[in-house]
């Protein structure tokens, strides 16, 4: 498959993780909520690891790569941690776009740290998106 094809797939799960996730944790503390969804990820990355059969990768990791991934992860627990507290305290319909801020910090962060290039079609389709989530963000949304 191409890449978009895993990109539109993992937008679609997103969408399903906040709704899922805000039903879900109804009565449930949103640490807590965290917790329980970070097993469950974690028991499906690592089956995912056996049934492609890439646990041999394991032993030719390097240390950059394990520092630099284990970055990644506290990244991930602290977006994760957030977003939950958000959803816990506010619909779904108004936490999803304001995390979706992170697309375009995304961009800047890949331009600034990895010297990718950012074209003008990337660059205003990046200000939409943060111009839509802020709309979001007004009292009447």
């Amino acid at each position: 498959m191409a890449w978009w094809v895993y990109a539109f797939i993992s937008a679609a799960a997103a969408a399903a993780t906040a709704i899922l996730a805000k039903i879900g944790m109804q009565g449930v503390s949103s640490t807590l909520a965290t917790a329980l969804r970070t097993c469950v990820v974690l028991a499906f990355a690592w089956s995912m690891v056996f049934i492609a059969g890439e646990q041999q990768g394991i032993r030719d990791l390097k240390t950059r790569s394990l520092v630099y991934l284990g970055l990644s992860g506290a990244a991930t627990g602290i977006s994760w941690l957030a977003y939950f507290k958000a959803l816990h305290m506010a619909p779904a319909s108004r936490v999803a776009p304001v995390d979706k801020i992170s697309l375009a910090l995304t961009i800047v962060l890949a331009a600034v740290v990895l010297g990718e290039t950012i074209t003008w079609k990337v660059g205003v389709g990046a200000a939409l998106i943060v111009a839509g989530a802020l709309l979001t963000l007004s009292p009447d949304a």
